[in-house]
């Protein structure tokens, strides 16, 4: 067993994939967006690390299962069909594979996360 250090939200070990992701299509403003993947398994079904959003919205579909925990700013999630739902730094929740709408970033966002892939 092994236990894997990430560096900081601040000051992450590896170097920032900036593009945005496949399954996120910007809708509203000019959002872009960060993610440094501290740690992948073997087989590339489990990944963490940290990510970070400008203001702006996305459409997305959640192709995964994702913990997340905001250290940083603010977030409105839209389910389709479903009322607005708000989070802001500090706390803690998880979006599952399946879900989608629109996430529109309040404030820029500064998250880590944890991501099934399966």
């Amino acid at each position: 067993m092994a236990i894997k250090k990430f560096g900081t939200y601040k000051a992450p070990n590896v170097a920032p994939i900036t593009e945005d992701l496949d399954w996120w299509t910007p809708v509203e403003g000019k959002p872009t967006m960060k993610t440094w993947i501290e740690n992948a398994t073997a087989d590339g079904q489990y990944l963490t690390g940290y990510w970070e959003a400008t203001p702006g919205s996305y459409r997305v579909t959640y192709g995964v299962d994702e913990f997340i925990h905001m250290f940083e700013g603010k977030v409105t999630l839209t389910a389709d069909g479903e009322a607005p739902q708000h989070f802001q730094a500090g706390d803690t929740f998880q979006i599952e594979k399946g879900w989608t709408g629109i996430w529109k970033t309040e404030e820029t966002v500064r998250k880590c996360f944890a991501i099934r892939v399966s």
